[in-house]
């Protein structure tokens, strides 16, 4: 599953860019012009990282920091400001109020990849591990394989794909909106119904032996996996 980039940033041809480097490099990258329509994007479906601009219309990038940070479901989003002010007074400011990491235009694009990959490490070292691990589940994602106590479970393409987005944020409730945007796609057309039917389905693979449900379903709010 590609890490998801959310970009902030209201100069188009900077936003081209920045488009063809990340999607060249592995990434899905979506797109916000102002600091109204970052938050909408972020509400509809949760980033990764966020390269967030410092001068935006509408509202300010220090100030859309200062909201994400203040959010409960947003506060844990590893944010990378993204601005033309090199002053460290500056600087101290976009990272007192929240951002991981500050990177001056104008900036490589070697450089800016470089940084997204260690905060990633850092903060979501799940999105970078060959294998991810969740109580007694292994996931090897070079192999293609998930194994609970030794034992081999075979799983198709989307509960293997559902698996892998829970296990990289264990114990986090998705909702069926999220869990459709994340692993089907935004651009797919999918009841939200079909969600619970691939929970099932995966369920049952991980119980195959009689062993305990690690997916917890929150009523009227989704499914997490248990941390």
């Amino acid at each position: 599953m590609k890490p998801a980039i959310l970009v902030v940033e209201d100069e188009d041809a900077l936003a081209t860019l920045l488009r063809y480097n990340l999607e060249k490099e592995g990434f899905e990258a979506t797109f916000a012009g102002d600091g109204e329509e970052a938050m909408v994007a972020v509400d509809e479906r949760m980033p990764d990282v966020v390269l967030l601009d410092w001068m935006l219309p509408k509202i300010s990038g220090v100030e859309v920091c200062r909201r994400l940070r203040n959010q409960r479901e947003t506060r844990n989003i590893p944010v990378i400001m993204l601005t033309a002010r090199g002053e460290e007074a500056d600087r101290l400011r976009g990272l007192e109020t929240g951002a991981d990491d500050y990177i001056v235009k104008p900036f490589s694009m070697a450089e800016l990849i470089a940084r997204i990959r260690a905060v990633l490490r850092r903060i979501r070292p799940g999105l970078a591990a060959d294998e991810l691990k969740q109580g007694d589940i292994l996931l090897d994602r070079v192999a293609h394989r998930v194994v609970r106590q030794g034992r081999e479970v075979h799983l198709g393409p989307t509960e293997y794909r559902l698996l892998e987005h829970l296990m990289q944020y264990p114990g986090r409730v998705f909702s069926r909106e999220q869990l459709l945007d994340a692993v089907w796609g935004s651009d797919v057309y999918v009841e939200t119904r079909t969600v619970d039917v691939h929970v099932g389905r995966l369920r049952k693979a991980l119980m195959a032996d009689n062993q305990s449900d690690p997916i917890r379903t929150v009523r009227s709010a989704g499914y997490s996996l248990q941390n």
